[in-house]
């Protein structure tokens, strides 16, 4: 172990039963550096994280952590924290009913003889605050802030605690590109100050803007460290060649839609906000998807996307809802969730493990939750039937896991959002709406992913995505539109489609006129 090196971690070998998730695992990071860990989902890199932290204690796991020259044996978050070590998880541990200030100081509270000095908490918290660049109150509740803020508060209480090796699980899987961009930029801050940092990507774009080294691990086991500038470096290709085991040549598969005739049309829709209910969250958008066909949705954060997807289905956000649906050239009605379904459409949320499954309960009853009376006779389910749906799905799709009756809390990323998918195949909609379907999964599992979404569309299904991944869009649909400020701004054909000329539409200001092809979309 040399001078400059702050962590290793030797023969680290971590097993859940008979499944090992880290098998000899070895790290080394370097002080000052940003080094990011790199794998598919299911590699075992926030298990190894979770070793580090003392999540896993000393005892549930073999090999040994050296730390600062030292041999370390943490037995809980707390043993970790106390030598500086630090670690904000990709599902942020904030109370979002509690004040930013006291999400900072929970459990370190600046407090005299048992008393809370709340003038010291929030003035203490303004300092951090501004030290990661979020201009807010210091008594701002967390539930008030959107998803970058909310980030941002993480890293404050991570100062706050003396942080020297901070570990960032996905920071910036659920941002958009500003809070991205804001969050990178302050990581090189934070290295500039000499924090060490570990971070664990997807995002092989924004690990080579700020990480100095990469570790990639693969099926649990050590594959590679290499710098990624300089001499000896790694390109993106040769990191998604590590992580897959296999060349990956194609981002996107291959794909030529069969497009049939109209299926789902949208007119005049508009959605004011469920609180505050003078503003128009959606106004007056217009879209048609046809059988076969993969249309894209783009738009930066708080364009309407999500609302407008959730509105349709079953009037499930928003409020003084209006505008007509029609299906195959009649007008139907989508104002309850089982309408919705019942007229053919599915929708697969952005937020899998929140609205998407029910994370305690086994692959075989997720996968059958939407149309459990398929799986029914008289009321009562049909075990046997019912396994033999899900065994069916998970073959199909290819869904890893070890039993039908594992917990879906216990998947990938990945592998969950194959069950999510599954779910709404096996109510045999006409329209899937998949809102961010690759968010957080692991470029091999994306390409599954698309695949999958290639597959439905060959089938005669028409898909609705909604992604922030401007690339992902462009290779994948076959038409997209626009949306800025609830409007939808305009629409365009793959080829004519490019990042720069969907930006403008994605930008334009609310007043501005939309343009003549939408127009023509309206009708």
């Amino acid at each position: 172990m040399t001078a400059d090196t702050m962590l290793e971690m030797r023969h680290i070998t971590k097993a859940f039963g008979d499944f090992k998730a880290l098998d000899d695992v070895n790290l080394e990071v370097r002080r000052g550096e940003i080094h990011a860990i790199c794998g598919e989902n299911g590699a075992g890199k926030s298990t190894l994280m979770n070793v580090l932290s003392g999540v896993w204690p000393r005892g549930t796991y073999d090999g040994d952590i050296y730390y600062d020259g030292e041999l370390r044996e943490f037995r809980s978050i707390r043993d970790s924290e106390a030598v500086g070590i630090v670690i904000i998880h990709q599902e942020l541990a904030l109370s979002p009913y509690l004040s930013v200030a006291e999400n900072i100081f929970m459990g370190n509270e600046k407090a005299t003889r048992g008393v809370i000095d709340w003038d010291a908490t929030n003035e203490a918290a303004s300092e951090l605050l501004r030290e990661v660049g979020l201009d807010i109150q210091p008594q701002t509740r967390i539930a008030d802030l959107g998803v970058g803020q909310q980030q941002l508060v993480e890293i404050a209480k991570a100062l706050s605690k003396d942080v020297r090796l901070l570990i960032l699980d996905e920071p910036t899987a659920a941002l958009n590109d500003d809070d991205s961009a804001h969050l990178l930029d302050l990581m090189r801050g934070l290295r500039d100050r000499g924090i060490t940092m570990v971070m664990i990507s997807h995002k092989l774009a924004e690990i080579a803007r700020v990480a100095d080294r990469t570790t990639v691990i693969r099926d649990g086991r050590t594959i590679r460290t290499a710098p990624l500038h300089g001499e000896g470096s790694i390109d993106e290709d040769e990191i998604i060649r590590l992580m897959v085991g296999r060349e990956l040549s194609r981002r996107f598969p291959e794909h030529t839609s069969t497009v049939g005739e109209e299926v789902l049309q949208i007119r005049n829709w508009t959605v004011h906000h469920p609180i505050d209910t003078t503003r128009k969250v959606v106004d007056d958008a217009a879209l048609t998807l046809r059988r076969g066909e993969i249309v894209g949705l783009a738009g930066l954060m708080g364009a309407g996307r999500t609302e407008l997807a959730m509105s349709v289905f079953g009037h499930a956000w928003g409020t003084d809802i209006s505008g007509t649906v029609y299906k195959d050239g009649k007008e139907i009605s989508t104002a309850t969730v089982r309408q919705a379904i019942d007229n053919g459409l599915a929708y697969v949320t952005e937020d899998r493990k929140v609205l998407g499954l029910n994370l305690i309960q086994d692959v075989k009853t997720n996968t059958t939750a939407v149309a459990l009376e398929k799986v029914a006779s008289h009321g009562v389910v049909d075990d046997g039937a019912e396994a033999e749906v899900a065994e069916r799905y998970r073959r199909e799709l290819r869904t890893k896991t070890t039993s039908l009756s594992t917990p879906v809390g216990s998947l990938s990323g990945g592998n969950q959002q194959k069950v999510v998918l599954a779910k709404w195949i096996f109510s045999d909609p006409d329209v899937l709406i998949l809102d961010e379907p690759t968010r957080g999964i692991d470029v091999g599992a994306k390409y599954e992913i698309y695949q999958i979404i290639n597959q439905l569309a060959d089938s005669g299904k028409a898909i609705l995505v909604i992604s922030s991944e401007l690339p992902e869009l462009l290779g994948i649909c076959d038409r997209i539109y626009a949306m800025s400020q609830g409007r939808i701004t305009g629409q365009m054909p793959r080829a004519e489609a490019t990042q720069e000329n969907l930006m403008k539409l994605m930008t334009i200001d609310k007043d501005a006129p939309v343009r003549a092809d939408q127009e023509g979309a309206n009708r």
